[in-house]
């Protein structure tokens, strides 16, 4: 007799993500199976965290012959897959140093950590973050406070105090904002769970060159953004901006948890005892970061999802001119929303994957689409009839 999986899932997980009613067994490139063994196009690819696709073989290859070798030492310890990932990781962008955190949030943690204690030290004790409304930055204690959406917030009151909040893409808001207690601007360089929000072109910049006229530091939240999916490395090489600190997550252990925070040397103010972790650097999961990075460079991954990215647009745009009720379609690289003129994403959702498509509900009026990177014109053009498909029973 068969096991009732999602049964089993009612009786012993805590109720905090509704799922959707799919049990995922294995999956291969682009394209996962369910228990029952049918196929799916996964357009959602881990939440933009598998972005060489699923099961590849620089992440599979790594990951197998490190847990042959050595699975966990703690920081006490040099280890050569956390020293080769954080090599490959400055070299490849302007940053000088990296901590390795276990997700996005802690990395997160880690860089906000950094800001209060340079404000403490150049800004005589400077500690507040501005950042922006209708950001994602985390689910810990800390990142719930400076995420900029009361959604995530309501229930976790009174918030740790030292975010201020001001509108996206709005430079003359960060400059009002900004104060003698302002230590850092932490900003997303496309707002990905906010609804795949693109600034204007000057935004970034405008913001990076008021931080350096006031003392205080720009960071960039690159854990959605970061490793290829804007159709750079990196996303603020699409704006070309230099940050003064970066934080990575999802994508960097491609498929295995890991998060790191990266800085200039000028602002690493971090001493030994101010940070650290357990499992941060973990050997195993800096093998499959490692892997996956050196990938994405050696095979220019990047400029893949720009070009597939371009077809996916157009197909989708495509749709718009059909389907009236799509009022908006936005995004870069292969980090794409489609917005709704009425709440409609959740039975979109739910007719996508009967049709063997999985999305993802970014709001009740928006889907997400962030497939892998490696994603084929082939496999975006079969899941652009899945959508057209579905658009018509709408």
């Amino acid at each position: 007799m068969s096991v009732n999986w999602i049964k089993v899932e009612k009786k012993n997980y805590m109720f905090t993500v509704r799922r959707q009613p799919i049990v995922i067994a294995r999956g291969d490139g682009t394209r996962v199976w369910d228990v029952d063994d049918k196929e799916y196009l996964d357009f959602t690819a881990g939440w933009a965290v598998n972005n060489l696709g699923h099961c590849h073989p620089a992440i599979t290859e790594e990951i197998t012959n490190q847990a042959k070798t050595l699975v966990q030492t703690s920081n006490q310890f040099y280890t050569l897959p956390q020293l080769r990932l954080a090599e490959i990781l400055v070299e490849s962008s302007v940053l000088d140093k990296v901590f390795f955190g276990n997700s996005g949030a802690e990395a997160l943690e880690g860089v906000c950590k950094l800001a209060k204690k340079y404000g403490k030290i150049n800004r005589d004790g400077a500690y507040e973050i501005i950042t922006a409304f209708n950001s994602f930055h985390g689910r810990t204690q800390a990142m719930v406070a400076a995420t900029g959406q009361p959604l995530y917030q309501e229930s976790f009151k009174p918030l740790i105090p030292g975010f201020v909040h001001v509108p996206y893409n709005d430079v003359d808001a960060i400059i009002d904002a900004t104060s003698d207690k302002t230590a850092a601007v932490l900003l997303e360089p496309v707002q990905g769970e906010g609804g795949v929000n693109v600034p204007h072109g000057t935004y970034l910049s405008r913001v990076k060159e008021w931080c350096e006229k006031q003392g205080i530091l720009f960071i960039l939240d690159e854990v959605q953004t970061g490793m290829g999916r804007l159709g750079e490395l990196f996303g603020y090489q699409i704006f070309d901006v230099e940050p003064d600190a970066i934080a990575l997550g999802k994508a960097l252990g491609g498929g295995a948890p890991i998060g790191a925070f990266m800085s200039k040397d000028e602002c690493m103010v971090l001493e030994p005892g101010d940070h650290g972790s357990t499992f941060g650097g973990n050997a195993l999961s800096c093998a499959a970061a490692f892997g996956s990075t050196r990938y994405i460079i050696d095979n220019n991954i990047p400029a893949r999802a720009k070009e597939m990215g371009a077809i996916l647009m157009e197909g989708l745009n495509n749709l718009r001119s059909k389907f009236n009720f799509i009022s908006d379609i936005r995004g870069m690289g292969l980090l794409i929303a489609v917005e709704f003129d009425n709440e409609i994403s959740a039975d979109i959702l739910s007719k996508s994957n009967k049709e063997g498509l999985l999305l993802n509900a970014v709001k009740p009026n928006a889907i997400r689409i962030m497939p892998p990177l490696t994603i084929s014109s082939l496999e975006i053009n079969q899941g652009l009839e899945c959508l057209e498909s579905v658009f018509k029973t709408v």
